[in-house]
């Protein structure tokens, strides 16, 4: 007869315990696992997104009309971001952009340029010829773009803004954003489809070069300082005494832990950080920062 010789109580007890100890490790090491696998997802989610909202930013900013670019604190202060005082209690940002989308054509719908020896050229008529322009079809892009508040017509104005030697004074930005617009020129479309006509205080001297636009922009962080919402105003026209406040509204970002802004002579310097409000639930809150730079 074979005897069979089987385990020991001892030498099972000691398998078992070997097996819990395999299992606890593989279970952290899996767990491990699985935290570092939602965090890289997070951090990437996290920097695709503030990649995207810089971008967004940088492609309104990139048309900006550079003296215009004041920064203030909510109601009380406003000065040009690129004077020297801007520090961080500034958080708001506001400019006027040229009119790039009327700009566009196979053409230039208006070119940007004022004929100031033609004769119908006249600062005592308020009237501007700028040859090769069609101010009938620019009239009909604005006011699709700026939802019929712009078509160039008296009361539905564009503005004008002269390329010039300028400063931020000269756009008359007021103190407070509920109650001061912009002295930049108003203008109309003139008897032909190349003149403008300006409806607002004359200019001291009119300039050769100009742009147009239909709108102004702000950027606004909306909450808490340290956890906001990013949000952008725009389709206001302050030369017409409206004001961001009356601007139609933009979600550019949530979660957003800091946003900061400066100027470096022509270049606009802009950091973002958002955070992931703990979605991920392995502990503190991940956060990204990126940095974009727009001449």
């Amino acid at each position: 007869m074979v005897k069979r010789k089987g385990f020991t109580l001892l030498e099972l007890v000691m398998v078992i315990v070997v097996f819990g100890i395999v299992a606890s490790i593989g279970a952290d090491i899996i767990s491990s696992m699985y935290k570092n696998y939602l965090r890289t997802r997070t951090i990437n989610r996290l920097q695709t997104q503030t990649e995207i909202t810089l971008e967004q930013i940088a492609k309104r900013l990139q048309y900006r009309i550079k003296e215009s670019v004041v920064v203030r604190k909510p109601g009380v202060s406003v000065l040009s971001l690129a004077n020297d005082n801007v520090d961080n209690n500034f958080t708001i940002m506001e400019w006027i952009a040229y009119s790039n989308e009327s700009f566009l054509g196979a053409t230039p719908n208006w070119t940007g340029l004022v004929d100031i020896e033609n004769p119908n050229t006249n600062k005592g008529a308020a009237t501007l010829v700028s040859p090769g322009s069609d101010f009938t079809i620019t009239g009909l892009l604005m006011d699709a773009l700026t939802n019929q508040k712009v078509d160039l017509t008296a009361g539905k104005e564009a503005a004008l803004v002269f390329k010039k030697s300028s400063n931020t004074a000269d756009f008359g930005w007021g103190v407070n954003a509920n109650t001061d617009g912009t002295n930049a020129l108003k203008v109309r479309q003139g008897a032909n489809q190349d003149s403008l006509i300006i409806t607002s205080a004359l200019p001291d001297q009119i300039y050769e070069h100009y742009y147009l636009a239909h709108t102004a922009y702000a950027l606004i962080p909306e909450g808490s300082p340290n956890d906001f919402n990013l949000t952008l105003r725009y389709n206001y026209q302050p030369w017409l005494n409206e004001f961001y406040s009356n601007g139609s509204t933009a979600l550019m970002a949530q979660n957003v832990r800091l946003f900061r802004f400066r100027q470096d002579a022509n270049l606009v310097r802009i950091k973002l950080c958002l955070h992931d409000a703990n979605q991920t639930g392995v502990g503190d809150f991940i956060v990204t920062c990126k940095e974009k730079v727009v001449f």
